[in-house]
């Protein structure tokens, strides 16, 4: 399988978050992104969309729902957030989405911080294997993987995606 340009992808997918925002009318969201690989991807979409808003980032360690099964990832940052994100319009970014599991962590955890006005889900990559209801708004690329084949995003410099 060919991957998509890594580059190119990210260019695409910010000049189609800024085409949705604005048909929207939001101005000035609140860019978060998923540890890690999502961060990576909102630190691009941050800079190609010029945004005046500081980047932010959520851990979702404590609000994964298989933390009793696999435990505390040792690598645990915690969350880069504004005291409150009350009526705020968010775009949460992703590298991958599969499931939808770590993502519905996520706004469990923006939601801790306030009731946002509205979420615009970002995802670089849809490998659509779901078990939630939860699909990407904005999305890169959709990949049709093999049965037990994974994607990795490695960086944050250089960015790049293998196969696994």
């Amino acid at each position: 399988m060919q991957l998509p340009d890594i580059e190119q992808t990210c260019q695409t997918l910010a000049t189609e978050l800024q085409a949705k925002l604005t048909q929207d009318g939001i101005a000035n969201p609140l860019i978060v992104g998923i540890h890690t690989g999502g961060v990576w991807i909102a630190e691009k979409l941050h800079t190609l969309m010029q945004s005046e808003e500081a980047l932010y980032s959520v851990d979702i360690s404590f609000y994964r729902d298989d933390f009793t099964r696999h435990g505390l990832h040792p690598q645990v940052t915690g969350s880069e957030l504004p005291e409150s994100i009350e009526d705020r319009h968010i775009v949460l970014v992703d590298d991958v989405i599969m499931s939808g599991r770590t993502v519905r962590a996520a706004i469990n955890e923006l939601f801790d911080y306030g009731r946002p006005a509205s979420i615009t889900l970002v995802a670089l990559f849809d490998i659509g294997r779901r078990e939630l209801p939860i699909q990407p708004d904005v999305c890169g690329a959709t990949l049709n993987l093999e049965e037990g084949q994974l994607i990795k995003l490695s960086g944050p410099e250089p960015l790049t995606v293998s196969l696994l």
